[in-house]
């Protein structure tokens, strides 16, 4: 009995080294992996594996990288998203990463999510050769459609004045202007993309539109973050991710499917759109190294829609919930809007520089909407510095557009809703260096230019024909929800023919 009771000690504590020698090894790689040079930017102490995640708050992060910033200083260090993760904060430190070392963060980082998603494709997320081909065919091909020049804004205006008639049918009753706005902007960019626009009522559309914002709110989930920080074990596992995924597949099947009908009407030598246009610079062969290929074509297509379609809706939405909460600042708009236009006729975007006070408000609007809070991802592409710190190669670096547009040093009132911000002693509009909804460098944002047409014409178009105003009895509330982007929590208001 006591030979036996030996041999079962033996073993239990045979099994205990086992354990204890795993549990060091793992808790080693672990701070091999994360390891850091000793002027890394400082930041709060991570938990082994899981890093920062339970300290992290994704529906309010971009506020607390700003408690961050206050206790470590503008440049510090979380982990996240499966790593280490350098945050930038502050218009000076975000213009000189981005511009003045813009060549040290020029690529996009390996996000799990986003590479299970999309991998090394399309145009946001894609890195090396096949993004400079893509980024420089689409620029091209969307100029030659029109983007950033005048034969475009017929096709805005014509889209404005069936916004209109889908707001003039609730009669001044309460409604969610939301998918509204979010259908008509997307139809310009459906427009240039797949060469047709979709009526406000088209169900499978609507879906998409749907997906499309259900996706940008999931990125913030819980499933997502644990996923990006466990990507081998949550592959396997039920959560938000896996929604994400589905609906994602649904957005690709609608994709592919307008693909397809391209191909077989395509006419190379008279391009319809930007599909006709990628089909064609394809040709019979798939260049898979540039990213001329048929599921490339999906992934870039995925994103011109998505970006043409998201931000710029969601700061309309803000738009008109600003011009509720401050109805002072509406009535100021609309009398600008009637004196330069009038009523018997579209605003057009040589009205703008006549309407200094209209485009500041706009300009505030973004400032205020701040739709990309954390801006999208850089990575160090090679071993740098910034400030006093040493950035390795590889790391993720997030230099932050909320700390630019609410930057102390910067704007005179930076949390407050001021249109002044951008009207000069005279009360002409005047630019503002640290106005950068849109990022910078290499990696700005493609779709800068379409976005500015489309927020002058939808706004001045709403305003000129309507009065917005809560509901009776509700009032309204600026309060926000953080996802992939930063927008308004669901409202309804009332459009009051004029």
């Amino acid at each position: 009995m006591e030979a036996l009771m030996s041999v079962l000690a033996f073993e239990w504590m045979d099994y205990k080294s086992i354990l204890i020698f795993l549990c060091v090894f793992v808790l080693l790689a672990d701070f091999l992996k994360n390891r850091v040079p000793a002027d890394f930017p400082p930041g709060p102490r991570p938990l082994p594996f899981i890093g920062d995640l339970l300290r992290i708050e994704p529906r309010r992060m971009h506020l607390q990288f700003t408690e961050f910033a206050e206790k470590y200083g503008n440049i510090f260090s979380i982990r996240f998203f499966g790593g280490k993760v350098v945050v930038i904060n502050g218009y000076e430190l975000v213009r000189e990463a981005l511009v003045q070392r813009g060549e040290d963060y020029t690529d996009r980082p390996n996000v799990p999510i986003f590479d299970a998603l999309v991998g090394n494709r399309g145009l946001v997320m894609s890195n090396g050769n096949i993004w400079k081909q893509q980024r420089r065919f689409s620029l091209h091909t969307l100029r030659n459609f029109g983007v950033g020049k005048k034969t475009l804004e017929p096709s805005i205006q014509q889209e404005c004045q069936y916004l209109i008639e889908a707001f003039a049918s609730h009669q001044g009753q309460p409604f969610n202007a939301h998918y509204l706005l979010n259908n008509a902007v997307s139809n310009v960019i459906c427009c240039l993309v797949f060469g047709d626009r979709y009526e406000y009522k088209d169900k499978q559309f609507q879906r998409v539109l749907k997906n499309f914002s259900e996706i940008v709110y999931l990125e913030a989930s819980l499933g997502v973050q644990l996923y990006n920080m466990l990507p081998w074990l949550m592959k396997w596992m039920p959560g938000s991710h896996q929604k994400t995924f589905t609906l994602l597949q649904e957005i690709i099947d609608f994709i592919d499917v307008k693909i397809k009908e391209h191909k077989e009407s395509l006419d190379p030598s008279s391009p319809r759109d930007y599909i006709d246009c990628f089909l064609a610079e394809m040709g019979e062969k798939e260049d898979v190294e540039s990213g001329f290929d048929i599921k490339n074509l999906c992934f870039c297509t995925l994103d011109l829609f998505a970006g043409g379609t998201e931000t710029t809706a969601t700061t309309l939405h803000w738009g008109l919930l600003y011009m509720i909460y401050y109805p002072q600042i509406q009535e100021r708009v609309q009398a600008e809007i009637d004196a330069v236009i009038g009523s018997s006729r579209v605003p057009s975007l040589n009205d703008r520089e006549n309407m200094p006070y209209t485009n500041a408000v706009i300009h505030e609007i973004q400032r205020m909407g701040n739709i990309l809070p954390l801006n999208v991802p850089r990575m160090a592409t090679r071993d740098t510095t910034l400030d006093k710190y040493t950035i390795p190669k590889g790391t993720m670096i997030m230099a932050t557009l909320n700390s630019v547009l609410h930057d102390e040093k910067m704007w005179e009132t930076p949390h407050s809703f001021n249109p002044k911000h951008f009207l000069d002693q005279d009360g002409q509009f005047r630019k503002r260096d640290a106005f950068l909804p849109f990022s910078l460098g290499k990696r700005v944002c493609p779709g800068e230019q379409l976005a500015r047409m489309e927020l002058f014409l939808f706004f001045t178009s709403l305003l000129q024909r309507f009065s917005f105003t809560a509901p009776e009895g509700e009032q309204p509330s600026l309060e926000f929800k953080l996802g992939g982007t930063h927008c308004p929590k669901p409202y309804q208001l009332c459009a009051v023919q004029r």
